[in-house]
């Protein structure tokens, strides 16, 4: 969708250097998912700098000199600190938080002030399923959604504003994966599921739409009635043109599927009504398409919607 909307607002028409620039923005997102994987382990570094700075105080509680080191000893920071695969991808991307230190210090504190910290410290429970459960819970409560951190990572790439949520997911399914018997070898998620298959659907979507321009204006203009295509918002033609697409020229995917995925674009992109102007006009044409016999999907239960 970015990929495109880009392409349509650009003067540059040069398909291969736009689908390029998607491929590259895809890549992109793993880096994201690399910082905040090596964010949790800084975060286990800033509790040790800790206990070290104030053993050395002047005038030392017993609390200093004898400090809890649950926290850092939490078994899950020890399995990712050790994994290969984040070591090997993060050094061949020069992915490191050693210029944001301070960043990583500020959410280590509000982490240490969290209700969920100050409870795992408190705790009698001491095992691997109790560790896990935290770094879910500080994650999940406390990381995900931290303001600081989202604008620095907005101004590292301007897309990851965009991609946070689905990459702060992709962390608490890696968090949930890891086991007590997880060695230095651990798989970590993947950017793809399949790479050649999930690289030539995004190549043939992008195309597709660019290539269909003219036959879906004429059929979003005949369900609009009165509306010129200039008067709506092109977030919404964009939309519904990557839906007709889908529901046209893409035989695997379930008309459920594209149907869904667009409304929920259309209401986190588009205008506050767009996803129920854009689910109406969708609705017809797909009346239009069964009537028609043009919805030619492989599978039983594709079609219906």
């Amino acid at each position: 969708m970015q990929a495109l909307y880009a392409f349509f607002h650009s003067e540059d028409k040069s398909i291969t250097k736009h689908e390029k620039e998607m491929f590259s923005s895809f890549d992109r997102i793993y880096d994201l998912y690399l910082y905040l994987l090596l964010l949790l382990v800084e975060l286990r570094e800033c509790g040790r700098n800790r206990i070290a700075i104030r053993k050395v105080k002047r005038l030392p509680t017993s609390e200093d000199i004898n400090p809890s080191k649950k926290f850092v000893d939490n078994k899950i920071f020890s399995i990712l600190s050790i994994n290969k695969k984040i070591a090997l991808e993060s050094n061949k991307r020069k992915i490191t938080w050693e210029k944001d230190l301070e960043a990583v210090q500020k959410l280590f504190l509000k982490v240490a002030e969290s209700e969920e910290y100050k409870s795992y410290l408190e705790s009698p429970v001491n095992d691997f399923k109790h560790d896990k459960k935290f770094i879910s819970e500080i994650y999940r409560n406390v990381i995900a959604g931290d303001e600081s951190l989202e604008v620095l990572f907005e101004e590292k790439n301007i897309h990851w504003a965009d991609d946070i949520d689905f990459v702060n997911t992709l962390v608490l399914k890696t968090i949930d994966y890891i086991t007590e018997s997880a060695t230095d070898n651990l798989p970590i998620a993947q950017l793809y599921k399949d790479e050649k298959e999930d690289k030539e659907f995004a190549k043939d979507l992008f195309r597709k739409v660019i290539d269909c321009g003219e036959e879906t204006d004429k059929l979003i203009q005949g369900k609009t009635e009165n509306w010129e295509l200039e008067r709506i918002a092109f977030m919404d033609v964009l939309l519904m043109k990557m839906a007709i697409v889908e529901f046209l020229h893409f035989p695997t995917v379930p008309v459920k599927v594209s149907l869904n995925e667009y409304i929920e674009l259309a209401k986190q992109y588009s205008t506050p009504k767009s996803n129920v102007f854009i689910n109406g006009i969708l609705d017809k044409l797909l009346a239009e398409f069964k009537k028609d016999d043009r919805l030619q999907k492989e599978g039983r239960g594709l079609v219906e919607n």
